[in-house]
């Protein structure tokens, strides 16, 4: 059975560590670039995104300030994770979508994993290249 790969975007802002770290670590950053929540960086927090399609189920499971979060979202055994690298002036952000499983399993959107990965990945690279540096470039 083939095991669908994770989701990855890196990319390089033009902000320091500290900046980008409140933009992805906090209830208020979330919003700002991605969805609407209750997120607090505190390991076992469960929080609410606001997604398009209904609120999504999430567990806050790492923090690692400055460097990393992880939490699960929603019920299809999402795992997602940012992961900051201090660069001085810029920073590197690595957004990583994990926990896909196997191609055929069909999601709570009721369409293979597979479709539905292809088009987060395609969500995930407008959200991370534009709306994410934006906020933390503007």
């Amino acid at each position: 059975m083939e095991t669908i790969q994770d989701i990855k975007h890196t990319i390089r802002l033009g902000a320091p560590l500290q900046k980008v770290w409140e933009t992805v670590s906090s209830s208020e950053g979330i919003s700002s670039w991605f969805m609407p929540n209750d997120f607090e960086p505190k390991v076992s927090h469960e929080f609410t995104l606001q997604s398009p399609f209904g609120p999504s189920p999430c567990k806050v499971i790492e923090v690692d300030e400055p460097n990393k979060i992880s939490f699960t979202w929603d019920v299809d055994g999402w795992i997602i994770t940012f992961l900051l690298k201090d660069l001085g002036e810029e920073t590197e952000f690595t957004l990583i979508h994990s926990g896909w499983g196997a191609s055929e399993t069909i999601t709570k959107a009721n369409e293979k994993s597979s479709v539905v990965r292809e088009r987060m990945n395609n969500g995930w690279n407008d959200i991370v290249n534009k709306q994410l540096r934006k906020v933390v470039e503007g």
